[in-house]
């Protein structure tokens, strides 16, 4: 072999050495990486399963440690939509159900977006807060997160005004569950187009209706004049936020 041709091959032997170094590295950096979120879920799961992997095996067997954790937290959160809890911890279980049933969905069709695991995040944080006894502390004027945006703002404004004139004393679930469907159809309108976003945004109107209407049967006309104009004053601050694009980068939310 002459020279020229053995330094060849010395560096094709050098180059795959590399290469198969460079690939194993990645492997084993992806299957660690697998393994820590496997960790992650399987430590979420047990946080929140409990005993409720025995007594409920059928159930649960097929399910992922995610999928467990998120059955596992709806479980958990039904005790405070009794009607024995007050109006408002009522509305934040509602809306962690809300929030759980969006991460399910999530995780049934293999999503590959941040919109699952910020749902059970924001499902997660409530939980603990009516555990602990402190849901009181969260704001109800909570900002449109980043994976979604301020469509409909007439929705959104009828939202707020309920919420300043306690809407959710007489509505806790319609309220909890149109503004997190409100959230569900900006999000998917984002990322899938208008065909997407068109059953949230009319289940949105639906809960919001029922509340809306809930509400007016429970006051008097002066009353519910008052939450018409107050309607009116959110919708012409939020209308300016729409941008009519289908573009997802949150929006600040707060009372006037």
């Amino acid at each position: 072999m002459s020279k020229s041709a053995s330094t060849v091959a010395t560096y094709k032997r050098s180059f795959y050495t590399a290469l198969s170094t460079v690939l194993l590295l990645t492997s084993a950096s992806s299957a660690l990486a697998a393994s820590d979120r496997v960790k992650a879920n399987t430590l979420i799961s047990n946080d929140y399963c409990h005993s409720n992997l025995e007594n409920h095996i059928p159930s649960y067997q097929y399910q992922s440690a995610e999928q467990q954790a998120l059955s596992c937290m709806l479980t958990q959160v039904k005790p405070y939509q009794q009607a024995d809890k007050t109006a408002h911890q009522r509305y934040w279980a509602y809306k962690a159900q809300a929030w759980l049933n969006y991460a399910i969905h999530q995780d049934s069709i293999n999503s590959r977006s941040t919109a699952g695991a910020d749902a059970a995040q924001a499902a997660e944080s409530i939980l603990h807060s009516l555990k602990n006894g402190t849901e009181k502390n969260i704001s109800l004027y909570q900002d449109i997160p980043a994976m979604s945006a301020l469509m409909r703002p007439d929705l959104w404004a009828t939202i707020s005004a309920l919420k300043d004139s306690d809407g959710i004393a007489v509505a806790p679930r319609e309220m909890a569950f149109s503004e997190v469907a409100l959230i569900w159809a900006a999000t998917n309108q984002c990322a899938r187009g208008r065909r997407e976003s068109g059953i949230h945004f009319r289940m949105a109107d639906r809960w919001l209706e029922q509340a809306r209407q809930a509400y007016v049967n429970s006051h008097d006309s002066q009353t519910n004049v008052a939450l018409q104009a107050r309607i009116v004053r959110y919708y012409e601050a939020y209308a300016p936020l729409d941008s009519g694009e289908d573009t997802c980068h949150g929006q600040a939310l707060s009372p006037i």
